[in-house]
């Protein structure tokens, strides 16, 4: 399953008037990161970023001035975009403003049954507890230090990380040995990833009328079947726990 986590960065919060001004996207594969990610600054045409907007991201109409138009954009962006489920924190916000942009081009909406939105994810996961990407990132120990301002893709980096631990945390990332995993587990994840042998062994469920019939079984298939290498190393297991 292909799957694009994503953010936004606007001049403002009025979704009729104000523009998407950078887009970030991280794609996942079955859950894991591929490498491949998506960014693009976009010159607002005719809007100028509002303050409390600068202030958030630090985006400013100066360095905007010499960046594409959506319209520019637009056939990469749907390239990297079409066709995946989209990840966003508080996605509503984002794909409201990312379907406004389409709409003033023509293009066709990206449908809503394809977003993903981790916010209600956490609220439902850690109820009462704040659920913010930062108030996410510490709960589960993400490295926040590239994070100066807002900015779309360090925040899709950062969200990607959060997202996978929402839906199931390192598993979901395919670290199968606790060594791997840099440290911070205690003894009993240990424990769980060492073979045990059983105290005592468990009670056959055959009856010995049903052995019988197997070991005919298994001798009607000659000297060579892969019967007879289990039942001879089942024997030297019982001979040696009687010695």
């Amino acid at each position: 399953m292909r799957e694009i986590v994503f953010d936004t960065e606007t001049t403002g919060l009025d979704f009729d008037a104000d523009r998407v001004i950078e887009i970030g996207g991280i794609e996942l594969w079955n859950h894991i990161p591929t490498g491949r990610e998506y960014h693009c600054f976009i010159r607002p045409a005719g809007r100028r970023v509002d303050p409390g907007a600068f202030d958030i991201h630090g985006i400013s109409d100066d360095f905007l001035k010499d960046k594409p138009l959506f319209q520019d954009i637009v056939e990469d962006f749907l390239d990297f975009f079409g066709g995946a489920t989209l990840i966003a924190h508080n996605g509503s916000f984002d794909i409201r403003f990312l379907n406004a942009e389409l709409r003033r081009v023509g293009r066709p909406e990206l449908p809503g049954h394809l977003l993903i939105d981790t916010l209600p994810m956490a609220r439902r996961k850690f109820p009462m507890a704040p659920a913010t990407l930062d108030a996410l990132c510490s709960r589960f120990q993400i490295d926040t230090s590239r994070r100066n301002k807002h900015g779309a893709l360090v925040d899709s980096e950062l969200l990607a990380q959060v997202y996978i631990e929402l839906i199931g945390g390192k598993q979901a990332a395919l670290v199968l040995d606790p060594q791997d995993r840099g440290g911070g587990e205690g003894a009993a994840d240990q424990e769980i990833a060492a073979a045990r042998p059983r105290p005592q062994p468990l009670a056959p469920r055959l009856c010995p009328e049903e052995a019988s019939r197997h070991a005919q079984f298994v001798a009607s298939l000659g000297e060579g079947a892969l019967w007879n290498r289990y039942l001879g190393a089942q024997a030297e297991t019982a001979s040696a726990e009687q010695a």
